[in-house]
């Protein structure tokens, strides 16, 4: 099959995922505000980032990374402006709750709405995949399920988790510089950040920082283990984000000192 039939079909694939996901977001509008509507977005959100990453992974493997790029800067700036206040990756809620903004209870019911949509989502995924209208398509409902999968780590564990936590640490800090300056644009500059982090790890750990995501993607995936899989992808990231929280005051400092 041609070129652009392959990459419209997976284009298409991810705009049906964004379009469902808005659909459902609407359709659990009228609840009453509380934790059963909270789990739902984070399960919603979880589920439209997942869904669309593993599109993605068809993309960045038969179209390269400035595609794939192209298209995760375009679906993070969407998610930006149409997630409200869910954020399907758990360590923002982690940060939450270390600052006192978030109760234990709620960081919980969050983290498990984004464990339950992210992994949940991949049924749709195998269900369009096995109508194998691309040839790019063919093979990979069975070649992503459990066990089957590969994992995407090239370095050692020890190395990918610190890669994925000071990737994920420049994205938390770089979101953190951004809400203090408020430029025009942000959530372009915040997506792109996040961009090009992912980017940059994309070789080595895969370049998920987001424990949501890459559960929902790689876990159980050949090629590491469970403790390693939780390492890398769980304690690396979260710890990146986390120490953001205590560096972030020696950053506005060494800002506040350079402007003056």
């Amino acid at each position: 099959m041609a070129l652009v039939p392959c990459i419209v079909i997976s284009t298409g694939y991810i705009l049906l995922v964004l379009f469902l996901c808005e659909l459902a977001r609407k359709l659990i509008a009228p609840l009453n505000p509380g934790l059963v509507k909270t789990a739902l977005n984070e399960a919603i959100a979880a589920a439209d980032l997942c869904g669309v990453c593993f599109e993605l992974i068809i993309v960045a493997d038969n179209y390269g990374l400035a595609a794939y790029g192209l298209y995760l800067f375009l679906a993070t700036w969407w998610w930006s402006l149409h997630w409200g206040d869910a954020t399907a990756c758990a360590y923002n809620h982690f940060e939450s709750y270390i600052e006192g903004n978030m109760t234990l209870q709620e960081v919980i019911v969050r983290v498990v709405g984004q464990v339950i949509g992210g992994v949940a989502v991949f049924r749709l995924i195998q269900v369009l995949w096995a109508i194998e209208i691309a040839e790019t398509h063919v093979g990979r409902a069975h070649s992503s399920v459990y066990n089957v999968c590969t994992a995407d780590l090239t370095v050692p564990v020890l190395h990918a988790a610190i890669i994925e936590g000071v990737a994920t640490w420049v994205c938390r800090i770089g979101s953190r510089l951004i809400s203090l300056k408020e430029p025009q644009h942000a959530v372009a500059i915040d997506s792109f950040i996040a961009t090009s982090m992912v980017c940059a790890a994309f070789s080595t750990s895969g370049g998920y920082l987001n424990p949501i995501l890459a559960t929902g993607l790689k876990f159980g995936c050949r090629g590491h283990t469970p403790m390693e899989f939780f390492v890398v992808y769980w304690i690396g990231s979260s710890l990146g984000a986390i120490s953001s929280i205590y560096s972030w005051p020696h950053v506005e400092e060494a800002i506040k000192v350079k402007a003056e």
